[in-house]
C-alpha cells in the first residue's frame, strides 16, 4: 500500500518535463487547463516549459496535497492512458471494466474519452483510492 501524500513522482515529472512544451508534466500534475495551453502554444513558445523545469518541485507538491494516495498509482495509470490509453488499459487498471471494454472496441470512443481522461485522470484515481481507503 502506497504511503497517503506518495501520489505523484518527481522524478517521473522531470522525465515528462521533456515533452512539456506539450504539457505532458503540467497534465501528471493535475493541471489540464494549463497543459492544454503549453499543448497548443509549445509551452507558451517554450518560455513556460523553460520556466517549469524550476518549478517542477511546486507542481509536485502541490499534487500531493490535492490528490488521495493509496493502492492505484497515479504513474502507472498515466503510462497506461498515454501508451495505451486507445485499448481502455488505464480503465482497466481502476476496476472500471465495462468502460475498460468499450474504449478497447471504440478506440477510446473515437479519441474523445481519451481527451476527457487527459483532463480527469488524477480526480479518477483519487476517487478510486477514497473508494479503496473506506473499503480497506
Amino acid at each position: 500500500m502506497r504511503e497517503a501524500n506518495d501520489t505523484h513522482s518527481l522524478g517521473v515529472g522531470y522525465l515528462l518535463w521533456i515533452f512539456g512544451f506539450l504539457g505532458a508534466h503540467r497534465f501528471y500534475f493535475g493541471k489540464p487547463v494549463s497543459g492544454t495551453i503549453y499543448f497548443f502554444t509549445l509551452g507558451l513558445l517554450f518560455v513556460g516549459w523553460i520556466v517549469d523545469l524550476v518549478l517542477m518541485p511546486r507542481l509536485e507538491a502541490t499534487a500531493e496535497r490535492r490528490y488521495q494516495g493509496g493502492e492505484k498509482s497515479y504513474t502507472v495509470a498515466w503510462v497506461f492512458l498515454v501508451f495505451l490509453g486507445l485499448l481502455g488499459f488505464h480503465r482497466f487498471y481502476q476496476g472500471k471494466i465495462a468502460t475498460g471494454l468499450l474504449y478497447l472496441c471504440t478506440l477510446g470512443l473515437f479519441g474523445i474519452g481519451i481527451i476527457y481522461d487527459f483532463w480527469t485522470l488524477n480526480e479518477q484515481i483519487s476517487a478510486r483510492n477514497r473508494e479503496l481507503s473506506v473499503r480497506g
